[in-house]
């Protein structure tokens, strides 16, 4: 299989404030964090060797995945002092990336499709880059790609006006010269920069395959609340309490909530469509709804969210 370079650097704002406190990739998803269920997923697929670009939280994510031994991969970090973006990322990268052709993955959505036939339908084409989409399944809410029948990308047309397209799921294979003439160190994005230049040649340089998996996206606290309950539903119970909660009160009512690891939990709290982070100790009594509760301190003085009980509630639309 390929070397392959997982992108994990991102801010992660749209996440905020889960992101003020790890990074988007080290989000704990029903006892495992993204990052361990992408990397799972890689090595289901053979892939052996990962690379993952780091900015944003970098400890949190490598204190996970380590060298990657435990998840039977190989995994090695490329260091970004600034975030250098979907383009600059796999150039800064190459220098450990041994190999003409690369798998690059998003650290979000989650997916999980076989690998070899998007590999296959690359070397087959002769692309540049090929893409794994599936049918757009909100074109008011994502951008979306036209491609000719023969699969090859013509344009990248703007939500709201993408019914129709076809939605880039964040894995792809590309050939490494497609970023080696970009300037190291430099920021630089795919769609909004060298692919978009690439499209406009019409020679067939990006390619689109159709995966049948649908991604699962984690790109909000909502999203990322329905994600874990999706992940991590039980038959008698819509609540997913993270290993190493240090207490949930038997009698606390937690309907469609997240508690993570750290966090505690007292009798007769009453919580609804909630994310309950590390470092809060909610005490008897507490009741929320439709928020994400973290420490007091995790909120800033420009912050407009209610405080009590030593936490602060951001509201999850």
């Amino acid at each position: 299989m390929l070397p392959t370079l997982v992108l994990a650097a991102g801010l992660g704002t749209r996440l905020d404030p889960l992101t003020r406190l790890v990074s988007k990739a080290a989000l704990p998803l029903a006892g495992r964090t993204l990052i361990e269920r992408v990397l799972d997923w890689l090595a289901r697929e053979r892939v052996q060797d990962v690379v993952i670009n780091l900015h944003h939280r970098p400890e949190t994510i490598a204190a996970v995945v380590g060298d990657g031994t435990h998840l039977g991969l190989r995994v090695r970090y490329s260091w970004e002092p600034v975030i250098l973006g979907s383009a600059g990322g796999p150039r800064h990268a190459l220098p450990l990336m041994d190999g003409e052709t690369l798998l690059v993955v998003n650290a979000e959505p989650l997916c999980d499709f076989p690998i070899e036939p998007l590999v296959g339908a690359h070397r087959n084409s002769g692309a540049d880059v090929t893409l794994a989409v599936v049918p757009n399944p909100a074109p008011d809410v994502f951008n979306g790609l036209v491609a000719d029948d023969a699969g090859v990308v013509g344009e990248v047309v703007p939500k709201g006006q993408a019914a129709g397209t076809w939605h880039f799921v964040g894995v792809q294979v590309a050939e490494a010269r497609v970023f080696a003439g970009l300037p190291d160190n430099v920021p630089a994005e795919t769609f909004a920069g060298i692919y978009r230049e690439m499209m406009g040649t019409g020679n067939g340089r990006i390619r689109i395959h159709p995966v049948e998996s649908a991604p699962i996206h984690v790109g909000t606290p909502r999203e990322y609340l329905e994600a874990a309950i999706t992940v991590g539903h039980t038959c008698c119970s819509d609540a997913v309490i993270e290993p190493g909660a240090i207490e949930v009160s038997p009698s606390a009512r937690i309907r469609r909530t997240v508690v993570w690891a750290g966090a505690s939990i007292g009798p007769d709290a009453d919580l609804s469509d909630c994310i309950v982070t590390s470092g809060v100790d909610l005490p008897r009594g507490f009741g929320a709804r439709h928020v994400v509760v973290v420490p007091a301190g995790v909120a800033g003085p420009a912050d407009r969210v209610e405080r009590r009980a030593g936490v602060a509630l951001f509201p999850l639309p």
